[in-house]
């Protein structure tokens, strides 16, 4: 077998060698905007545990436990606030994040926060979703948490929706996004089966979204029937199953048209903008350690 020459024209499935070298064949590895470092993921394990406990933790108080002092709520809410930018600064540490990365999050974040007053959550229609899910699934699952969280955040602003929810919002578009960039077969399932991966994904993911964020609000909502209205030191069992009647009665005619939206989107426009998304992070070359030469 003859070696290839230094001066080589790159074939298919090559790129360009340094200087004096032979082209080198392009990896299959797919690129990620943010790498997860160790204390990346002890960051980002820490913030979700805490933030499940958060969101459930009325679930199991006592009647004693003054639950209904909805004043004390924001407090434990704006607690997650910094457990959140921790995520980021533990990311950057891991020097996950360098300029190319944070430049692609401004603009993702920025467009996602630009789409949700689109449909401003009348019935559901909230179209930052299916962008949400794609960037994800290209980019990451540290990137994937990074991005819903600042997005959320600057949505929030946008929108002038700043109060104790916010962080919570956060929070779950944070695990969102991450959820599908931990979705099987990133660099080989493509084409129409990966649409139908994601649009399952996102109905799935929108669905439980609306569920999740009823939790932070639900046990602090007064004169609701008592069918649905949360009993400080009743049995588990008894509390989830009026909260699963107060989701019925409440929030499903907000969660499903949210679920239809994401898969008619991520259909309509996943394949496109999947490939925009490839395309802008092979470009970047984020994992490419930068050099000057003289």
């Amino acid at each position: 077998m003859t070696p290839a020459r230094p001066d080589a024209p790159a074939g298919p499935g090559t790129r360009p060698g340094p200087p004096g070298h032979p082209p080198q064949r392009a990896s299959g590895r797919q690129a990620r905007a943010v790498r997860l470092g160790p204390r990346s993921i002890a960051a980002l394990a820490l913030v979700s545990a805490i933030g499940v406990m958060a969101f459930g933790w009325p679930l199991l108080a006592d009647s004693a436990s003054g639950l209904a002092h909805s004043k004390d709520a924001p407090w434990l809410f704006a607690a997650l606030l910094p457990m959140l930018l921790a995520v980021v600064v533990a990311t950057i540490a891991d020097t996950g994040l360098d300029a190319k990365a944070i430049a692609m999050l401004g603009v993702l974040a920025a467009a996602g926060a630009a789409m949700r007053p689109l449909g401003a959550g009348t019935a559901g229609i909230e179209p930052m979703f299916f962008l949400m899910v794609l960037s994800g699934r290209v980019l990451g699952p540290g990137f994937g948490f990074v991005l819903g969280s600042v997005a959320m955040f600057a949505s929030a602003l946008l929108t002038g929706g700043v109060g104790p929810w916010m962080p919570f919002q956060m929070l779950t578009m944070g695990w969102v996004s991450m959820g599908a960039g931990l979705l099987p077969g990133p660099g080989r399932l493509r084409g129409r089966r990966e649409l139908a991966l994601l649009s399952a994904y996102g109905a799935l993911a929108a669905v439980l979204y609306g569920l999740v964020m009823n939790l932070q609000g639900w046990p602090y909502i007064a004169g609701m029937t008592s069918g649905v209205s949360f009993v400080p030191g009743d049995p588990l069992n008894e509390n989830l199953a009026r909260f699963l009647a107060y989701c019925l009665a409440t929030s499903l005619g907000w969660d499903l048209p949210r679920a239809l939206v994401t898969v008619i989107l991520t259909f309509t426009l996943g394949g496109p903008i999947l490939k925009a998304l490839r395309r802008a992070t092979r470009r970047a070359a984020f994992d490419t350690p930068v050099s000057f030469t003289s």
